[in-house]
């Protein structure tokens, strides 16, 4: 008899999570016919992927009504109103599912106060999967919760060696309950596809040397500093350019810095686009500006496209990647001239040099393959 996997994953935007649990769930459905998944599409944030995961064999299975497009997506204090209101429609619905499906394993990511306050209040009959992720702020409300809740939760994943130490030492969970648990962000065939295929963009027309950058134009991928950091090397060297690729609250903010700045001839902002990897392929390098990271899916992209990396020592993920800088360049993050001197000396490296840090980067990113994940996450569904 197949076991029942059900996913709750909302997302306002689109982060890498959404992508992570696009291919967790595929990857169960893909690699075993052990597996029933099933995607909770909480307020319509995953209605668009409905056709897509059918092909895969993943239910997208509808808790509300699909109030998607009315929510405030950017700004702190509008995120979080999305939050509550998320929150307040979902209780019953949730409550309703649980008790009549009973999935055998319910895995939880973003917005887990809702399922986890709801385990400590009623007894579901599934086992509950934490997954963790990024750098959680240990606020006292995340705390409390975390230790009320932990002898309900059957397991909690992290994806990094780093972030899970460091839950270790809050000595809030178990040890033995703990697994490293890669994300689901490299599928193969996609890659290989899509960066040799331009798209829409005309690369050559914007630049045809460039550095890389890619995100969501929010403070935590810190890209201000970027921008004011790679001023100081278009001093040095004029001919340098840079693409910034992404969207978010903090554009104008962003474009007011390049005009300020006089960088116009040297950055470009470009909007989110659906193949990063054809302008990850032809940059000379990428830059990981951000002031946290889990472990930072664009720069494990990036290195399966071979190319090199330059990121900020954020936590938590980017230095264990990166083998604390022998596969890449590491600079301390958010701090001044830092990311300046790394530019400069990515600038003298020589190729043989180049190619190592390369290669070893591209070794770890394969951990972040499809694949891998599924063997990873099946051992956890087998507790083996």
């Amino acid at each position: 008899m197949k076991k029942s996997i059900v996913y709750w994953s909302p997302c306002l935007t689109k982060v890498g999570t959404m992508k992570s649990t696009l291919n967790s769930a595929i990857s169960l459905a893909k690699y075993s016919e052990n597996y029933d998944v099933t995607i909770l599409n909480v307020f319509g944030e995953w209605t668009k992927f409905r056709g897509y995961l059918e092909k895969k064999n993943v239910r997208l299975k509808n808790l509300t009504f699909n109030y998607y497009n009315f929510l405030p997506k950017y700004g702190f204090f509008s995120s979080r109103f999305s939050y509550i209101l998320i929150i307040l429609i979902s209780i019953l619905p949730l409550i309703f599912f649980l008790k009549k499906n009973r999935p055998n394993y319910f895995i939880i990511h973003l917005i887990t106060s809702l399922p986890l306050f709801l385990i400590n209040i009623i007894n579901f009959q599934t086992k509950v999967i934490l997954r963790i992720s990024g750098y959680p702020k240990m606020n006292f409300l995340r705390k409390k919760l975390w230790v009320n809740s932990q002898s309900k939760i059957y397991k909690i994943t992290c994806p990094t060696n780093q972030l899970k130490e460091e839950l270790i030492n809050t000595c809030i969970f178990k040890p033995e309950k703990m697994d490293i648990l890669s994300d689901a962000i490299i599928n193969i065939r996609d890659v290989v596809k899509k960066k040799n295929i331009p798209g829409l963009e005309n690369t050559e027309k914007i630049f045809k040397d460039y550095y890389l950058a890619a995100g969501r134009y929010t403070k935590q991928k810190n890209f201000i500093y970027l921008i004011r950091e790679f001023s100081k090397f278009t001093k040095l060297y004029p001919e340098e350019k840079l693409l910034i690729i992404g969207e978010g609250e903090q554009k104008k903010k962003m474009e007011y810095e390049i005009d300020k700045l006089n960088l116009k001839k040297n950055i470009k902002l470009l909007e989110h686009t659906d193949n990063i990897f054809y302008f990850m392929k032809n940059a000379k390098a990428f830059i990981l500006s951000s002031v946290w990271e889990e472990p930072g899916f664009v720069i494990i992209e990036a290195s399966f496209c071979n190319t090199f990396i330059i990121s900020s020592n954020c936590k938590n993920g980017p230095e264990e990647f990166l083998e604390n800088g022998s596969a890449g360049l590491l600079f301390d993050s958010n701090s001044n001239n830092k990311l300046f001197e790394k530019l400069k000396n990515h600038k003298n490296l020589d190729e043989d040099k180049i190619f190592k840090m390369k290669l070893s980067a591209k070794k770890n990113s394969k951990k972040f393959t499809i694949f891998n994940h599924f063997l990873s996450l099946n051992k956890i569904l087998h507790n083996y």
